[in-house]
């Protein structure tokens, strides 16, 4: 993709998974919020396995949403490495240690009631 072309949320979707993919996050679960909230379209929820893999992951993600689309995204968390967010603006990132993200347990706020979260889908599914 050319640098500043606007991005459709699946294509931001699709780079995000496949970024996260390179740098081998772990445990990686999209979730359609479509509908659902006005937030985004999707939220991303994966881990690291230590404070330097997530906070590495997150300045990985977001230089190379700059490069390919001129997206600055908003971030919150990466000095810690704990549980970074990234708001891409239609895609929601947030990128865990592996026992932060057992005790917040995103997934179950945003799932329906039963339902379990599925792994994301390899990168180019469509």
């Amino acid at each position: 993709m050319a640098a500043q072309s606007q991005p459709t949320s699946e294509q931001l979707l699709e780079r995000i998974l496949s970024s996260l993919s390179d740098d081998k996050a772990e445990d990686v679960v999209q979730i359609d919020l479509r509908g659902k909230t006005s937030i985004g379209d999707y939220m991303v929820l994966a881990s690291g396995r230590s404070t330097r893999q997530v906070a590495a992951m997150s300045e990985k993600l977001m230089d190379r949403l700059k490069h390919e689309f001129g997206i600055n995204c908003k971030v919150e968390g990466k000095d810690t490495g704990d549980w970074v967010l990234i708001d891409t603006g239609d895609v929601i990132v947030h990128l865990f240690r592996p026992e932060v993200r057992e005790f917040y347990q995103l997934e179950k706020m945003w799932m329906p009631a039963g339902a379990a979260p599925a792994p994301a889908a390899p990168a180019a599914e469509d």
